[in-house]
């Protein structure tokens, strides 16, 4: 195939534009707020059982929201998601599938003609 088509391109620059406000907000709050966004965090963690779990710190990973690894791994998600959906009459998505021997491949790689 080729490169994704310019609809994808601004899809995925929307996506970068959403998830840099939210990093930016989101780091002014917690300098602003600490106390308040340090309440939330966990509130969030005990919903998913993170704050459960006895090797983790809440110290240690909560000054890395909002970080610049927390802004790519977001970003690498979200436009991950992006590639994973299709519209109707636009191309499949090009997921990654293995072989029954191991080898990893995309599912455009089959595509003949």
């Amino acid at each position: 195939m080729g490169l994704p088509g310019p609809g994808l391109w601004l899809k995925r620059f929307w996506v970068f534009l959403e998830v840099a406000v939210h990093v930016a907000v989101g780091k002014l709050l917690l300098t602003l707020f600490p106390d308040r966004v340090k309440k939330n965090i966990l509130a969030m963690g005990d919903k998913t059982g993170m704050t459960r779990n006895p090797n983790f710190s809440h110290d240690n990973w909560i000054p890395t929201f909002f970080s610049t690894q927390y802004f790519w791994f977001v970003l690498k998600v979200r436009w991950q998601r992006l590639e994973d959906t299709t519209e109707l009459g636009g191309l499949a998505p090009n997921c990654p599938v293995v072989h029954l021997s191991g080898q990893r491949c995309n599912i455009w790689d089959f595509m003949q003609g």
